[in-house]
């Protein structure tokens, strides 16, 4: 970020106040001339807090690909069905146990160890071949889509989050000031900030490790140099294994929130596979940071646009991507 910033004053500028002209628009009392142009203030601050925690939701999935397709270079399209069975798994383990906590450890697990199938059986057979790897994984997504339906039907599911987790909280955040200046504040579903709050928590690990511990050491490594590391006595493969398979465990975890945020259904692991996509373009290829930057910014766009301009609202996002893709194609923190 630092670089980017060094490289690129103005656009860091432009950015910047854009964070504080919505920053301000979040926690500032609104005038009535300004309810007047924007609407009411408690729908403007439902649109952003629904943007950032759906953000959370995109970059739980696009962490674990930008992992997979950033840096380890496997172009992996089924991603979004190893979204969608995570979530099936997890609905099906809630339900049966009674225990939503104990869904996400299970369906990390068994989703990481389909992971570790994928990267052993298929992606290290075509090391390099992205093109073979799109097909394969295309086909791989296509038949995991059938299983899954065959399994579960067409119908819709829906994961119901804790007792303690359920109903709103109030947040530091004002939403109304009524003619008698009683202020009231915003109150938020719980689930949904527990669950930003998991993805910050998710985010910052997963920078650290990448970043400041041996294994991320040797994953950078690998990317760059894979013979030499190879060379040097490491065995590079199983480190690629363990990134995989915690990568498409992400992808599985991100289908419980899902599931929990929305509902589950089949076309489901199409769409988030394109929020993938989107948010690594957007992000940057290999970059935890910029996967968040990115599925903050799709979020935001996407349910704002839904308020204010839901005749378009889906062109956004693309004219987003399509002007990273201009002026910055390796991404907002993309290494150029």
């Amino acid at each position: 970020m630092q670089s980017f910033i060094q490289r690129h004053p103005a656009w860091s500028l432009l950015i910047a106040l854009a964070a504080a002209v919505l920053l301000w628009l979040i926690f500032a009392p609104w005038s009535a001339g300004l309810e007047e142009m924007l609407g009411r203030k408690r729908v403007f601050l439902n649109a952003v807090f629904g943007g950032i925690t759906l953000g959370a939701l995109y970059f739980l999935v696009a962490s674990g690909f930008t992992l997979i397709f950033g840096l380890m270079r496997n172009v992996n399209l089924a991603h979004g069905s190893l979204y969608l069975l995570g979530g099936y798994l997890g609905f099906e383990i809630s339900e049966r146990t009674g225990s939503w906590l104990l869904a996400f450890p299970v369906v990390f697990i068994v989703v990481g160890l389909l992971g570790i199938v994928l990267q052993n059986q298929v992606f290290r057979r075509m090391e390099g071949e992205e093109l073979r790897q799109t097909m394969v994984t295309i086909g791989l997504s296509v038949v995991i889509a059938d299983l899954l339906l065959w399994a579960w039907g067409g119908q819709s599911y829906t994961i119901y989050s804790p007792d303690w987790l359920s109903g709103p909280m109030s947040l530091p955040v004002i939403s109304s000031v009524n003619d008698e200046g009683e202020i009231r504040y915003l109150r938020y579903p719980a689930v949904r900030m527990a669950i930003l709050f998991a993805a910050i928590v998710i985010g910052i690990g997963m920078w650290l490790v990448l970043n400041k511990t041996r294994l991320g050491m040797l994953v950078r490594a690998g990317v760059d140099d894979r013979e030499m590391l190879a060379a040097s006595g490491v065995r590079i493969q199983y480190v690629f294994l363990a990134v995989f398979a915690f990568g498409a465990g992400l992808a599985g975890i991100a289908g419980i929130v899902g599931g929990t945020f929305q509902s589950l259904s089949p076309g489901e692991d199409t769409r988030f596979l394109l929020a993938s996509l989107v948010v690594v373009i957007v992000g940057g290829m290999g970059s935890i940071p910029g996967a968040a930057i990115g599925a903050l910014i799709i979020g935001l766009s996407e349910q704002l646009g839904l308020v204010y301009a839901p005749t378009y609202s889906v062109v956004f996002t693309f004219l987003i991507m399509a002007a990273v893709l201009a002026f910055r194609p390796q991404g907002l923190l993309g290494q150029g």
